[in-house]
């Protein structure tokens, strides 16, 4: 209300934000893409960038603010996200593309680009078909993967439970053997994708052995029942819940064989953690993109926003960590195909550049002024989102201190325990 000059300057045109019919082969390469990451990237991996593009600015950009607004999923895109051919990552044969984890990667951030709730939808339900795909006996993969691949059904992931987040190994819910198979009881927390989810990947704990098994849970089975939780910030249109089972009936075939310790369990959460570090790349991506045309377009003073200095720095300095984040997240796939990385490289990779994101989305929204709160110009909708991606598939401090042990050789996530003489 203070801002001085010559004449009112037109609102942004926020329907342009994301070009809506240009197609694909046509589409420019990002403006943050500033050291032509795009090289790297082979001519299949390209095209498929720009399908996946191309589907985002059409299909899901007009809507996404309004789902976001009402905390709901839009069932409506399933159809055209499953003729992309991006369901199950490092996944193949039983329907499932078979790309690798850098064509995954690059196509993951392509969707938080215009929308971190689909990523994460996708995300989610692509670690469960890689669970069951790595996991899972030959009668399993036949079963559950093709359905799953074209997205005639959807998987959730359930590890997390109510008393237990960082602290992923203690798993309270429990597994018993009956005749023909098991009963499950406890409770899981903040689990995407489970109100409305066909097949649950449910982590229990054996109660005879003590490790930490893995089943597939139906939907509606007896005893199962997932609320939605309320009230978020964040990644609204991911419908996180709160799974009770209840004396829930597992039949022997749908225990997975392969699933036997929380060991077992790392190997898919390295592969998840690698995934998740491209969203903030994608978010950052859009972010940006947002950014760059609002300076532009819009005028106080009698000059383009993009003309004042102030402004030129938080550009350049949003750029620099888009290209940092992006050279990292690369890297981190390169390792996983090669057989080299570490728990610590992927906890790394996925703490920095959560960390660079969301320093990128909070100068975005600085950018924007009094338009930054508005979800209309997205960079609000994904200032809110970077905050649950920050904290979960490991916090930023968690995924340091793993880093912390490979890199000194000692753990150090137990507080020492106090002296009984202790005066404190």
């Amino acid at each position: 209300e203070t801002e001085k000059s010559d004449k009112p300057s037109p609102p942004l045109d926020v329907s342009v934000a994301f070009p809506q019919a240009t197609p694909a082969s046509v589409f420019p390469p990002s403006v943050s893409d500033y050291y032509r990451f795009d090289d790297l990237l082979s001519p299949e991996e390209k095209t498929l960038r720009m399908k996946v593009r191309e589907f985002m600015e059409k299909e899901v950009a007009p809507i996404m603010a309004e789902y976001w607004e009402k905390a709901e999923f839009p069932f409506q895109i399933l159809p055209k996200l499953a003729d992309l051919g991006i369901a199950g990552f490092n996944t193949e044969g039983y329907g499932s593309p078979g790309l690798s984890i850098t064509t995954s990667a690059i196509a993951n951030a392509e969707i938080a680009r215009v929308d971190a709730s689909c990523s994460t939808f996708l995300l989610v339900h692509s670690v469960g078909m890689l669970t069951i795909a790595s996991c899972g006996s030959e009668e399993q993969k036949q079963k559950y993967l093709p359905s799953l691949a074209q997205l005639k059904t959807i998987a959730c992931w359930a590890l997390t439970e109510p008393e237990y987040g960082s602290d992923a190994s203690a798993v309270n819910t429990t597994a018993r053997k009956v005749e023909g198979g098991w009963i499950i009881d406890g409770q899981k927390r903040w689990i995407g994708n489970s109100t409305f989810a066909d097949v649950l990947v449910i982590f229990a704990r054996n109660i005879t052995t003590n490790q930490i098994n893995g089943y597939i849970v139906k939907k509606n089975s007896p005893g199962l029942k997932a609320t939605k939780i309320a009230n978020k910030i964040g990644v609204r249109i991911v419908q996180n819940g709160d799974i009770l089972l209840k004396n829930v009936f597992v039949p022997d075939e749908d225990r997975l064989p392969g699933l036997n310790s929380f060991l077992d369990t790392n190997k898919v959460l390295a592969v998840s953690r690698v995934m998740v570090a491209w969203q903030p790349i994608g978010i950052s991506m859009g972010v940006y993109d947002m950014c760059l045309r609002y300076l532009k377009e819009r005028k106080q003073f009698g000059a383009p926003l993009a003309a004042f200095q102030l402004n030129q720095q938080k550009l350049s300095l949003m750029l620099g960590d888009i290209q940092a984040m992006t050279l990292v997240g690369w890297r981190l796939c390169k390792l996983y195909d090669k057989g080299k990385m570490t728990p610590g490289h992927a906890s790394l990779g996925k703490s920095w550049i959560t960390l660079r994101a969301r320093e990128t989305v909070a100068l975005g929204r600085e950018l924007l002024g009094g338009n930054g709160i508005l979800a209309d110009f997205h960079v609000a909708k994904a200032f809110c989102d970077m905050e649950p991606i920050y904290t979960y598939e490991g916090t930023y401090d968690i995924n340091s201190l793993v880093t912390g042990r490979e890199i000194t050789g000692f753990a150090s996530f137990k507080a020492p325990e106090m002296s009984k003489h202790s005066r404190l």
